[in-house]
């Protein structure tokens, strides 16, 4: 592991916060497309603040799917920032009020940042910057991308039906470098795909995440 100076960390996390923001215009976009308004966009990236998780709700509730099925996904799929959580808590030790902000920007990107420095100090600095850049950022494109969907008319004329698709997988990707990722994955569309006939829309995603879910902790359980 190289050991980075302060400078190299923070050049580090806003790179990686910036670019992560970005994304944040298709989620507006795609969610006034499924049916939110401007504000509820917006509400779901200043709550929720997980971006797998808010595609999920958004493309579930834009295929048809109930706003049950729609939750259950959503919440399937931030199950993992509990995990991440966990080596958070132990790398940065937040104390008092630093608690809840640390839980609400507990996310992939300031994990992975804090957890590649070899320092306490780095570690810190890593998941604080890299999780307010990435919020601050995310949330004022989540509200342009939430502006621009609502004045383009039909989304389909644009793509925008597929963007909820194709932004998760861009998030999904780089965890497919490894056989076990793509084992998981492989089975999770095997489920949803076998499921899509027969049940409501919004239903086959939660039964493959759950089923991901549990594959994936029996491999770390190992």
């Amino acid at each position: 592991m190289v050991t980075l100076e302060p400078a190299g960390v923070r050049r580090q996390a806003l790179s990686v916060g910036l670019a992560t923001a970005l994304y944040g215009i298709s989620l507006g976009a795609v969610a006034v497309a499924s049916g939110l308004s401007v504000l509820q966009a917006c509400l779901t990236s200043l709550l929720l603040f997980s971006g797998g998780s808010q595609f999920a709700l958004v493309g579930v509730l834009g295929s048809g799917g109930s706003v049950w099925a729609a939750v259950a996904a959503s919440s399937l799929l931030g199950i993992r920032n509990g995990l991440y959580a966990l080596q958070i808590n132990a790398a940065i030790r937040p104390q008092g009020w630093r608690r809840p902000a640390a839980a609400q920007l507990t996310i992939d990107e300031s994990t992975a940042v804090s957890v590649a420095q070899s320092d306490d100090a780095g570690r810190r600095l890593g998941f604080w910057l890299t999780g307010l850049t990435v919020y601050v950022g995310w949330n004022l494109m989540t509200l342009l991308g939430a502006l621009i969907g609502r004045s383009i008319g039909d989304p389909r004329t644009y793509g925008l039906d597929a963007a909820a698709a194709a932004a998760f997988l861009a998030l999904v990707w780089p965890r497919l470098r490894h056989r076990s990722g793509l084992q998981i994955a492989a089975l999770g569309a095997v489920v949803d795909l076998s499921l899509v006939p027969v049940l409501p829309a919004g239903l086959p995603i939660v039964a493959a995440g759950a089923v991901g879910l549990v594959a994936g902790l029996r491999q770390v359980s190992r």
